[in-house]
């Protein structure tokens, strides 16, 4: 069981991510760069000796060995992390075994839409689509948005610059909520820090902000000069 140190933050968690592969691996190193304790659980012998000393501990494990998981006591962790993708069955057991100990918080990678439903079906939190919502994302990007983050289907944040309709005014005389749909969320100040933006920011053609709103909504106004 991973245990917090007495001067740890309380958001810091034990995470057993599942495959450390590009998405595993990734998520893995992020989480112990944030003070996570991470327990990787890998089959293949190449990645558990690439990440030895890397994460908090690492273990070869085959899938569906689940005896070896009830060593490990991966159900005390508060977050487990399916992040196997080339072996779909690999990745339905685990993710099975999980929801069937109970574990608080499970995420998983899906492949494609039926995998995903699968692994809603079982019984896990929160399914992701690396792929996909990486190809929606420079979608985006390539017809125009400097960034752009779906938090859901129907919301987005956009990373632009200001148009021409909201440069050199306060923001609260240009009504740009009730005209556009949008919020202008924060600007990013001249010492490259971002800062909340409120009716009294007043923004120069060179600043970069971020407009929350509907999904089409704030992808439309940022294109807009």
């Amino acid at each position: 069981m991973a245990k917090r140190s007495k001067d740890s933050r309380k958001d810091v968690r034990g995470v057993a991510v599942f495959g450390l592969g590009r998405f595993g691996g990734a998520i893995a190193r992020e989480l112990m760069a944030s003070g996570v304790e991470v327990l990787g659980i890998e089959t293949d012998e190449e990645r558990v000796q690439r990440y030895n000393g890397v994460l908090t501990k690492v273990v070869r494990v085959d899938p569906g060995v689940n005896a070896a998981l009830e060593q490990l006591n991966v159900g005390s962790y508060d977050v487990c992390v399916v992040a196997i993708g080339s072996d779909v069955l690999a990745s339905i057991l685990t993710a099975a075994y999980l929801t069937k100990i109970g574990v608080k918080e499970i995420w998983a990678k899906a492949t494609n839409t039926e995998h995903g439903e699968i692994l809603k079906q079982i019984g896990v939190h929160n399914v992701v689509f690396p792929e996909h919502d990486m190809g929606r994302r420079v979608a985006h990007r390539v017809k125009g948005a400097a960034d752009f983050v779906e938090i859901d289907a129907s919301y987005a944040i956009v990373k632009t610059t200001p148009n021409t309709l909201i440069v050199g005014q306060r923001l609260g005389d240009t009504e740009i909520r009730r005209k556009y749909g949008v919020t202008v969320m924060a600007v990013k100040s001249d010492d490259g820090s971002w800062i909340n933006a409120d009716n009294n920011t007043v923004l120069k053609e060179s600043d970069e902000i971020l407009v929350g709103g509907p999904t089409e909504v704030a992808e439309r106004f940022a294109l807009l000069h």
